[in-house]
């Protein structure tokens, strides 16, 4: 049974969480938990906490053992770009693009 949880306009390149999500794809819950706690990157706590939500999602369903839990999709997708301005020399401007990101795990139950 798949369990989903989303964390949208988080105010992080997707460039920086894909390094931190491809430590973990694939992995079983608790170890991918546990590699995030020690990594010293910013968006691991954001993915941390994004697949602690997908936890307590799963809990929600009377018939998912949360002991056999994995991730099957973790991706990062753009979403939209702030756009502001910084003042230069000679009276111009340069655009300083702040990007955000929504970022999608989908958990499973691994059969045995």
């Amino acid at each position: 049974m798949e369990v989903k949880a989303v964390a949208k306009y988080v105010r992080i390149s997707p460039r920086k969480v894909r390094l931190v999500i491809d430590l973990v794809r694939g992995k079983r819950v608790d170890e991918s938990l546990n590699i995030l706690q020690f990594t010293p990157k910013r968006a691991a706590h954001i993915v941390r906490k994004l697949i602690k939500s997908a936890i307590a999602n799963a809990e929600q369903k009377p018939d998912v053992d949360i002991d056999n839990l994995y991730i099957k999709y973790i991706y990062a997708d753009e979403g939209p770009t702030l756009k502001r301005y910084r003042a230069r020399a000679l009276g111009r401007a340069v655009r300083i693009r702040r990007r955000t990101s929504h970022i999608t795990v989908v958990l499973d139950e691994i059969l045995e």
